[in-house]
């Protein structure tokens, strides 16, 4: 079996950051259940250059990151949660890339904020994001707050979380969907 190019993206703006952590955490569940290549971004990563307005307007770094979501075989995306809903510039970065892309790719949400109250962004601001693209988002929402870190780890029931978002993901992976013609809109 060949390796898949799996995208990891956190929207964090500082480090260290519990949005990167529980994105590698994730990436690491994925990577125990089969061989992939795994590159990590996140928005410190491509800088001010993801500031631009257009594709045409993007410095090679913050193109290449474009780049590779757009060719990946899955995302794994992950955001802090300002004002109940993702970061500004996380978003920025998806409005940039091409929106027949995403098309059928399995793509594991997640979302860090201080308490559970916020839980619900995967749901009601990640899934649809995703789902304007097409992507196929894992059924399994992995929301952490702060008490979901202790000691380093993650916490039993946030760990479990991600063992189910990565069993489905890898499921969704092996159905080698390599037909990522547009989804049909309604106007």
């Amino acid at each position: 079996m060949s390796r898949l190019s799996i995208v990891a993206v956190s929207g964090n703006t500082h480090r260290p950051s519990r949005t990167r952590f529980l994105v590698e955490a994730i990436a690491a569940e994925v990577g125990g259940w089969r061989s992939i290549d795994l590159d990590v971004f996140d928005l410190l990563d491509i800088g001010e250059e993801i500031s631009a307005f257009s594709r045409d307007a993007l410095a090679p770094r913050a193109a290449a990151v474009i780049h590779a979501i757009e060719a990946a075989d899955g995302l794994i995306v992950g955001s802090p949660v300002y004002k109940g809903s993702y970061t500004g510039l996380f978003k920025h970065l998806f409005d940039l890339v091409e929106p027949h892309a995403l098309a059928g790719k399995p793509v594991i949400a997640s979302a860090t904020g201080g308490g559970h109250r916020h839980a619900l962004v995967v749901e009601h601001q990640l899934r649809p994001l995703f789902g304007f693209f097409g992507a196929q988002t894992v059924p399994t929402a992995v929301y952490a707050g702060r008490e979901d870190f202790a000691d380093g780890a993650l916490s039993p029931p946030l760990q479990q979380r991600v063992a189910d978002a990565a069993f489905e993901f890898d499921r969704l992976l092996s159905l080698g969907n390599t037909d990522r013609r547009p989804v049909a809109r309604v106007a």
